[in-house]
């Protein structure tokens, strides 16, 4: 294994859980120079941190020792940031979403490919314990065939979180709930039940709010297989519940709260694995341990020494981007859209 020099670019909110994973693997890691364009931040962070801060994002780029970015910063700068580290030729793990639509998602995936860097996305749902569990188990065939699913993210966020500059705006976040929030739960229920071939939704604003971007979203969408299902989305469910993915197999069915799973066979079997507990659906949105972060780090890292694809890779992401994509434009225009 070898011991990586990372650049962090973005010390905003999303910081602390990617902060403090990379802290936990002295063995891996070596945090290089941290950046935020914010000069009021950088000295908030040099102040409560040993890392190293530098000025400029070229100083991370042009240093040849650097070998990975983390990129923290809004959304609608991922594309960018992306090419430009391609083009120093940097490994790059960017915090979700991979950009605000498919269409710059794709580019920034064509740019890491093209620059032959590994590039993987902070989806990390998928590498919580109960998640693996579940994924286990599908793929083991136990279950037998996907009848049924649904997906339902019933959080709350608090006017104080909406009254940051540009919060929920498109501007700033290019989405709403669907892309900033139910982004992780979308592309967890994906890889488990599999493809999802149309949908058809419904997106509002709601009234409590002055933002342009959706904060309820309800779809019913139909999979490859021929099973149907449903995605329910908001962020004005008070106090905010815990993320929760249900899905019938001919054999059984899977429930899956946040961390905690059930198993209920058909034969009467009930597996239960608890887990941690997660109030990110809540007043305080990093309410959650590290753990998965951790573990899509460290995956991150396992896949550049071992020159193979991550987990989660920026391709794979495309995925949750256009089935958001599909839903918004289902709400638009009134009628089923297919993905492709």
């Amino acid at each position: 294994m070898s011991k990586h020099r990372i650049g962090i670019v973005g010390l905003g909110m999303a910081l602390k859980p990617h902060l403090k994973s990379l802290e936990e693997l002295p063995e891996r890691v070596e945090i290089a120079a941290c950046f935020t364009p914010s000069a009021e931040r950088r000295k908030a962070f040099a102040a409560a941190n040993k890392h190293p801060v530098v000025d400029t994002l070229d100083a991370i780029l042009a240093d040849r020792s650097i070998d990975a970015v983390l990129l923290l910063t809004p959304p609608t700068t991922h594309l960018e940031l992306v090419e430009q580290c391609a083009k120093a030729g940097k490994h790059v793990l960017l915090e979700k979403p991979t950009d605000v639509s498919a269409e710059r998602a794709a580019k920034a995936v064509e740019a890491m490919e093209k620059a032959g860097k590994t590039f993987a996305i902070m989806l990390q749902h998928r590498f919580r314990d109960a998640s693996q569990k579940l994924r286990a188990v599908i793929q083991s065939g136990e279950l037998g065939a996907l009848v049924s699913a649904s997906a339902s993210i019933r959080w709350w966020r608090t006017p104080e979180y909406f009254a940051q500059p540009g919060r929920g705006m498109k501007a700033r976040d290019g989405g709403g709930v669907l892309i900033t929030q139910a982004i992780h739960t979308l592309d967890l229920f994906q890889s488990l039940t599999g493809p999802i071939a149309k949908v058809t939704a419904f997106a509002r604003t709601s009234p409590q709010r002055t933002i342009d971007t959706e904060d309820m979203v309800a779809g019913g969408i139909e999979f490859e297989n021929g099973a149907i299902g449903a995605i329910d989305a908001t962020t004005t469910a008070y106090p905010g519940f815990p993320e929760r993915i249900e899905i019938a197999f001919e054999k059984g069915t899977a429930a899956l709260v946040a961390e905690t799973l059930d198993i209920y066979y058909r034969d009467g079997r009930h597996d239960h694995h608890e887990g941690e507990v997660s109030k990110s659906g809540g007043a305080d949105p990093m309410a959650f341990p590290n753990d998965a972060h951790k573990a899509l780090i460290v995956d991150f890292l396992d896949a550049i020494d071992g020159k193979r694809e991550p987990l989660v890779s920026g391709r794979e992401s495309l995925k949750v981007m256009r089935l958001i994509e599909a839903l918004l434009r289902s709400a638009e225009e009134g009628k089923a859209v297919a993905i492709t």
